[in-house]
């Protein structure tokens, strides 16, 4: 009789996690479009462009999994959100994914019941004070009243490391990246703090950039990410395995250049697969065994994606560091496609 109340309770178990886990992918190709959610604008990571337009890096990971799974990474509806309403919005099903410059923590994992499914970026909250304020190290900012946004690690870091080195500030509480940059041009507050990314974004908007310093300490670590909700797996191997197939893509040197013509077949096996001419990995996710192709075609590989949004030859100017291939001393690494 145990036994069989064991087996009847993991048989209800597995048809509920079933249902769940079956339901967003379903519920994404039957409707058409992927509801991703993305930051309220941050230029190089998710903004509308003149046109209109959603771009940037964090865009480009959704568009990316709108590819994979529909074959058009134009279908897709971005919703805008920000510190405090992004995890209502995944939790109540608004979207489908999160791609916003999201940290990736236990709590928010666990508590709040989400997966993050991978790092898209490695980072770490630092500051910006004017130029003209003549500070050279954040260890320089007692009294100081800083921008910060509500519902964020940030918030968390900046009293941790204020009450570290003994020293006062004076928070000034914000909702999105807009308010913080205008708030901060406006001599509203001393300091600026988010991730360096962040920093670097929000300089570039400034009438000139060249009058604003990021300093030095980076006081925590930022892995960002795009993250789904608990419960749905098949859902969240489709956003992990759209991750990883940019990140090998990169490593293997498949580009959005030469994918179509590597699709045709190539003497190395693990670019058969993941491109799909050999094996049927997109089957194993529920979609087309072009899926990958059709992801790299769309946006191109993880390198391609980084240096057209935030790279060293774009006005955000950043170095790979840590979000280079692991080949290169960098932190990016995908599970092999086998």
């Amino acid at each position: 009789m145990k036994n069989s109340v064991f087996f009847g309770a993991m048989a209800f178990a597995g048809l509920a996690a079933g249902a769940a886990s079956a339901g967003t992918l379903d519920d994404v190709k039957a409707r058409g479009e992927l509801n991703c959610g993305v930051a309220t604008g941050l230029v190089g990571f998710a903004a509308p462009n003149a046109e209109g337009e959603w771009e940037g890096f964090d865009v480009s990971i959704c568009r990316a999994v709108a590819a994979a799974v529909l074959g058009d990474a134009t279908k897709v509806q971005f919703v805008p959100t920000t510190g405090k309403t992004r995890f209502t919005a995944l939790a109540s099903g608004e979207i489908d994914m999160l791609a916003r410059n999201t940290t990736w923590t236990f709590s928010r994992d666990v508590d709040l019941k989400f997966d993050f499914i991978g790092v898209n970026y490695y980072d770490g909250q630092g500051f910006m004070v004017p130029k003209e304020l003549g500070v050279s190290s954040a260890k320089e900012l007692d009294g100081a009243t800083v921008c910060v946004q509500t519902g964020t690690t940030t918030e968390l870091n900046l009293a941790d490391f204020f009450r570290i080195n003994g020293i006062s500030y004076e928070p000034v509480p914000v909702e999105t990246n807009a308010e913080s940059q205008q708030q901060y041009a406006a001599g509203t507050c001393d300091v600026l703090t988010t991730d360096a990314s962040g920093l670097a974004a929000s300089r570039t908007v400034f009438a000139d950039p060249t009058a604003h310093v990021i300093l030095p300490e980076i006081i925590s670590k930022e892995p960002l990410g795009p993250l789904v909700r608990h419960g749905d797996n098949e859902w969240g191997d489709v956003v992990r395995w759209t991750l990883n197939a940019l990140v090998a893509a990169e490593e293997l040197g498949v580009t959005s250049a030469n994918a179509e013509e590597m699709a045709a077949g190539t003497s190395n096996p693990e670019i058969n697969r993941l491109l799909g001419s050999d094996g049927s990995l997109g089957a194993m996710l529920g979609v087309s065994d072009d899926w990958a192709k059709n992801a790299i075609l769309a946006v191109g590989n993880y390198g391609e994606v980084f240096e057209a949004n935030i790279g060293e030859e774009t006005q955000i100017g950043l170095s790979r560091g840590l979000n280079a291939q692991w080949t290169d001393g960098g932190l990016m690494y995908s599970p092999p496609f086998r």
